[in-house]
């Protein structure tokens, strides 16, 4: 950040304006344009290009493209079996939600051939899922009403499933907006020990949480990318955390500054500027690696995960001017009482004193360099042994944390129908559908072939599976049924098994393209800000095996604490994504100072006292980012408390044990090779 700018941020007759004018244009901003709205569409979920995808495009020229389906279990509570007279009863509790003339020559309810259940069809014209939302819940209060004593109502197949998915975000992103905004200010009150420096930082990251969304949501508009509301949600908890991490930054050496220069305005405002320009180097590294990893999702197959790539980075520019502009800005009006009651003043020790635990970290760790690095990499090593015994993939009944109305009744339905009755497979062709119903009646597995729909060339048939839809068995169906469908060009094969299987297809392909195209970014980005080969090398290969820790780490506790039965495929992309571009940071601000001081000290002692000043502002980075991804964790659904399990214990790994004892060891083992080719 050149001197000029600096002093502008924080003069006193330009502060408050710059002040006055970042945060007024923001509020202003996000009041004024609002976020922009989006209706996220089947086929912007579903991998590009896959036949699951190619289903749902084909099914958008039917007719009735805009219906779902709901499926009404009835089930006595007892056990008995269903007489007669009782499912004339619950034909007539069906039959009002029914097209007219639906049940002629068919009857409203199915019984099973137990007698213990009946089951009803029930088409949903929906044009959105909130609509499906809101006609499914009508439903289910009518048959609470409507339904005879003794029997239980459930509502599950596609639309109640839809519903209940639905549910989950009900006032999703305020409550992870609370919820963050509530850990962040805890951890800044026990950070800074005072009762007033943590409003500062907590409102302008909020301002620009709510700024980021903005822009990031109109910017995905103009462009064409879609976006769902975990987007949102991501990009909340990523402003939230890399904005506090900048602004933590910037207020610790501005505290360091403070103990050396006049108790006057003009020194205070002058040690702002100073360590204004000092942060500008760590912040802007530290944003530009995580834009250009976050902008390799561009490259996904999944469009809504497209977005979420373009959203992130939106999100990260937002942060970074806001923490090096408007922060320092509003910081400059306030004097030195601020920091109250731990106020520093000019002649006081700085962080490097060897009173400070993490200077006698960085000697001891200095003293035997060698074999702290040796114990540190097997610790590493042995974090990721998890990963030998963990299952990629968890079934869409697994990824809820509580399970839905639609997914218990879906259970309860398979102990009386066949099993992929509550979420059948499809068939949408443009061939001659008396010929695929034929060619798919054979395929071994296959319960029933129906009908469904027919319009502009195009038939939807219904395909009940003999297997659980989450089964392998049903998995392997699938893909029979595609083999047979080769032969009848124009045929593709929906629902949800079949979008598994091409979801974790997609995904697979995504790992094999992005994750390696991440870490080629990254490199190159700390080639271009170190001027050094050595150093962006071990550093991107720490935060490598870190994350290998971390997810093997989080296996265990996924398997044995929380019980799930896999990793949710989007997972290990987004948890590598955000881990590496992230943990990089640290790393970067622990580099940056270490050559800024051994300019002075030479690299041996330099490493020393960056370790020694920004020891404790990292360790408390890096807890608060860890805290606020953890919150993701308040959203009832798996991917998101298993990504924010996974960045959880990377950071923490990252921040105690590879910034803290792995780099340093390992540069003090090298010495000045470690920034090999420039010179220190």
């Amino acid at each position: 950040m050149p001197a000029p700018l600096a002093r502008l941020i924080t003069a006193a007759r330009t502060g408050w304006l710059v002040a006055l004018v970042g945060l007024l244009l923001g509020v202003g901003l996000i009041a004024g344009l609002g976020e922009a709205e989006h209706t996220t569409t089947p086929v912007e979920q579903l991998a590009a290009g896959s036949d699951s995808a190619q289903a749902a495009q084909l099914r958008d020229r039917l007719p009735d493209k805009d219906s779902s389906t709901a499926i009404v279990l009835f089930t006595t509570e007892d056990g008995s079996r269903l007489d007669r007279a009782t499912l004339g009863g619950l034909a007539k509790a069906v039959t009002p939600y029914l097209p007219e003339g639906a049940t002629r020559g068919a009857p409203a309810v199915i019984p099973s051939e137990d007698g213990q259940a009946a089951i009803g069809i029930v088409p949903i014209d929906t044009a959105d899922a909130s609509e499906t939302k809101e006609k499914v819940e009508a439903l289910r209060a009518d048959l609470a009403t409507s339904t005879p004593d003794g029997i239980r109502a459930e509502v599950t197949g596609p639309a109640g499933i839809q519903t209940d998915l639905a549910k989950v975000f009900d006032g999703a992103n305020t409550r992870l907006l609370l919820a963050t905004a509530l850990v962040v200010a805890f951890l800044l009150i026990v950070t800074y020990r005072s009762p007033v420096l943590w409003v500062i930082p907590l409102l302008v990251i909020g301002v620009a949480d709510r700024l980021a969304t903005v822009l990031a949501t109109h910017t995905l508009d103009a462009t064409g990318i879609p976006w769902d509301e975990s987007t949102t949600g991501i990009l909340s908890v990523l402003v939230f955390g890399a904005g506090t991490d900048y602004a933590l930054l910037l207020i610790s050496r501005y505290r360091d500054e403070l103990r050396h220069a006049p108790e006057t305005g003009d020194g205070r405002r002058a040690a702002l500027a100073t360590a204004t320009r000092a942060t500008a180097h760590a912040v802007v590294a530290s944003a530009t690696t995580v834009v250009v990893g976050v902008l390799t999702l561009l490259l996904s197959v999944f469009p809504t995960t497209r977005g979420l790539g373009l959203a992130c980075a939106v999100g990260i520019v937002v942060a970074a001017v806001f923490a090096l502009i408007v922060l320092p800005a509003v910081l400059s009006l306030f004097g030195r009482w601020i920091f109250w009651p731990r106020v520093p003043h000019d002649g006081e020790p700085g962080a490097d004193t060897r009173r400070s635990l993490w200077h006698r970290v960085g000697t001891a760790v200095r003293g035997r360099p060698g074999a702290f690095a040796a114990a540190t990499t097997l610790l590493l090593v042995l974090l990721a042994a998890g990963l030998g015994w963990s299952k990629l993939g968890l079934p869409r009944s697994e990824q809820f944390l509580a399970r839905p109305e639609a997914l218990v009744a879906a259970d309860r339905l398979a102990e009386h129908f066949p099993a992929g009755a509550s979420d059948p497979a499809s068939i949408v062709t443009t061939a001659d559908a008396r010929e695929v119903t034929a060619a798919v009646k054979d395929v071994d597995g296959v319960a029933s072939v129906t009908p469904v729909a027919t319009g502009g060339g195009v038939t939807e048939l219904q395909v009940v599976l003999d297997a659980d839809p989450a089964s392998p068995a049903a998995a392997e169906t699938v893909t029979r049924l595609r083999e047979t469908l080769t032969d009848h060009p124009g045929s593709h094969v929906g629902g949800s098994t079949a979008e598994d299987l091409d979801t974790g297809d997609g995904t697979q392909r995504d790992r094999l393209v992005v994750l390696p195209l991440i870490l080629a970014l990254v490199l190159g980005a700390l080639v271009l800000l170190l001027r050094s080969l050595a150093a962006p090398l071990i550093l991107v290969a720490t935060v490598v095996a870190t994350y290998l820790a971390a997810l093997g780490v989080s296996w265990w506790i996924f398997a044995h604490v929380f019980g799930f039965s896999g990793i949710v495929d989007s997972v290990p992309l987004l948890a590598f994504l955000f881990l590496v571009a992230l943990g990089v940071d640290y790393n970067i601000f622990l580099v940056t100072r270490a050559l800024e001081e051994s300019r002075s000290h030479g690299h041996r002692e330099g490493m020393l006292r960056a370790l020694s000043a920004t020891g404790g502002v990292i360790t408390s980075a890096g807890i608060l980012l860890a805290a606020v991804f953890a919150v993701l964790g308040v959203l009832p659904l798996v991917v998101l408390a298993q990504l924010g399990t996974v960045i959880c214990v990377g950071v923490l790994l990252d921040t105690l044990l590879v910034r803290t004892v792995l780099v340093p060891a390992i540069a003090w083992l090298m010495g000045e090779r470690f920034w090999w080719p420039r010179k220190v």
